[in-house]
């Protein structure tokens, strides 16, 4: 049987304190295919052997009534491995676990908000024993969150006004041509 290779981190002593610049380019985000394939067994594999804090949210989400908002567990984002992500949103959160290490947590959450991404981060202790707390926690960063996201269309339609414009009205009715106004009067009948 062959011997499988395992993700790898740095330690984080060797590293800059800066998150790296993520680009976004196809499937990831500039990452190899082999880190891609890597990062998505990884994932499986926490899939499969989730905590019971994890299991307990996720429990709670596939009651929860949350609209079009969909959480998938232990999604990859780019580089990163995140708990739950909404991709509509642009939202991850993140169970703090006792035995993370925090600078390599930091270091992930900035680079995901780099690239418009937001992390909430929830102590596991909270999710087991205030569940209701933590729900309401999450649903005031999703209503922020879809606010953050009307402000920023908002403003692009003010800055972008062209394309801010519709080129049919709901009738399928196009722009008028040559400026003309699109009310015309009546014909009048020749015919008296």
């Amino acid at each position: 049987m062959t011997d499988r290779k395992t993700l790898q981190l740095r330690d984080p002593s060797e590293t800059a304190d800066t998150a790296p610049a993520l680009k976004k380019k196809g499937r990831g985000w500039e990452i190899s295919d082999k880190r891609l394939d890597a990062l998505h067994e990884r994932a499986r594999h926490l899939r499969r052997h989730s905590s019971e804090a994890h299991k307990a949210l996720a429990a709670r989400f596939a009651k929860a009534d949350l609209g079009r908002y969909k959480f998938t567990r232990h999604a990859v984002v780019g580089s990163a491995i995140v708990d739950f992500n909404c991709h509509n949103l642009g939202m991850a959160i993140q169970i703090d676990e006792p035995d993370q290490d925090e600078t390599l947590a930091k270091r992930r959450d900035k680079s995901l908000e780099s690239v418009g991404i937001r992390v909430m981060r929830i102590a596991a202790s909270d999710i087991l024993e205030n569940m209701d707390a933590v729900l309401q926690r999450i649903t005031a960063g999703m209503r922020m969150r879809i606010a953050d996201k009307g402000e920023a269309r908002r403003r692009h339609n003010a800055e972008n006004p062209r394309q801010s414009k519709p080129r049919y009205d709901r009738d399928g009715n196009g722009p008028s041509r040559g400026g003309r106004d699109s009310r015309r009067s009546p014909p009048t009948s020749s015919r008296t």
